[in-house]
């Protein structure tokens, strides 16, 4: 990440819903200049996330531009994906001020006629990592069946529960031991993060498989041994299982890495969240009718608990499953990365 960035999180910046902001600020602090949220002005990051010191947050897009930002990100991701009409003006102003533009929108703010000529104008590029290159529409070959890397996916009890922090913690983790490591993002904050990858939420139904295959295939081609894919949506949520059971057989994982909120009880549409030995046991069903495979560690995500009610809340379930659990966020992700690697090298 060479920008510094303001990061436009109007009326959503928040632990839960504005994810691509937060991310920014984990991985990328030192180019995260102020965060525009006119309903919590004056406030820092600290004070709404507990982490990223003192960046900033904002009531506009004036207001932010006295920072020197070089890009705006869109920090968050409204309901479907779309631009919101009240953002129109906000994306304008900076592109008049000479700032790119980072975008994971369902809208492509690159194909917007008024958009594209204010940025040719003034130099600067709009970027929409939710575009998907036409080589990667392609239906899966099941080169899972000859490959000799050990692919792990992330999945989850719900939806934006943590599997990309999770992913990422772990395979950072591995890259420390000096393995062959690589990381696969599949939505917009994971290719913000990595570079590349491919918005699955993004791509034709026929195609989630094949697509996230060719992503993993070119990983393996470049020698890696242990490729980490990010996990979307989940299979028991009512809106988002597509993009979910996609992933999984484009995947074909060998293990899987199941992420959990304890403090979240229902999804979002009020349905209360499935035991989760029954969570384990589906994903290792769906799988096992190509290959064996095997959950083989809970990744916590400790939102609404204090550092001691997580570790309780880690031992409770390592209790119920007996698997290793933690928040890799908070405590490291050692203990998760001892459990993949014995595992895939058994």
């Amino acid at each position: 990440m060479d920008h510094k960035l303001i990061i436009l999180c109007e009326g959503q910046f928040s632990p839960l819903k504005s994810k691509t902001a937060n991310a920014a600020i984990i991985y990328f602090p030192q180019n995260v200049l102020a965060i525009i949220d006119s309903t919590k002005s004056g406030k820092t990051s600290h004070d709404i996330l507990g982490y990223g010191g003192a960046i900033p947050i904002v009531s506009s897009i004036d207001e932010a531009l006295k920072f020197n930002p070089t890009a705006l990100l869109i920090g968050i991701a409204p309901i479907g994906g779309r631009l919101p009409e009240a953002w129109r003006s906000i994306i304008i102003t900076a592109l008049k001020n000479k700032l790119h533009i980072l975008s994971g929108l369902h809208t492509f703010l690159g194909d917007d006629s008024e958009f594209n000529s204010i940025a040719k104008q003034n130099n600067v590029s709009i970027t929409d990592w939710r575009k998907i290159p036409e080589e990667y529409e392609v239906v899966s070959l099941g080169n899972w069946k000859t490959r000799k890397a050990k692919t792990i996916l992330s999945v989850g009890m719900d939806c934006n529960i943590g599997k990309m922090t999770t992913t990422l913690n772990i395979h950072n983790e591995f890259l420390k031991r000096g393995l062959k490591s690589d990381f696969v993002a599949t939505g917009q904050t994971g290719i913000m993060i990595r570079g590349r990858g491919i918005a699955v939420d993004s791509v034709i139904s026929d195609y989630i498989a094949g697509s996230i295959e060719k992503v993993i295939d070119e990983s393996a081609n470049e020698g890696n041994d242990f490729i980490f894919v990010e996990g979307q949506g989940a299979i028991t949520h009512q809106g988002y299982s597509g993009v979910t059971l996609g992933l999984i057989h484009g995947t074909m994982p060998d293990a899987f890495i199941l992420c959990h909120q304890p403090a979240r009880k229902n999804d979002d549409y009020n349905i209360l969240l499935p035991d989760i030995n029954r969570v384990i046991k589906l994903h290792e069903e769906i799988v096992g009718i190509f290959k064996k495979t095997k959950v083989i560690c809970v990744g916590i995500n400790s939102i609404g608990l204090t550092d001691e009610e997580s570790m309780k809340a880690s031992e409770k379930i390592e209790n119920e499953t007996g698997l290793p659990a933690i928040d890799t966020f908070r405590f490291g992700a050692k203990k998760l990365a001892d459990a993949v690697y014995k595992y895939c090298k058994t």
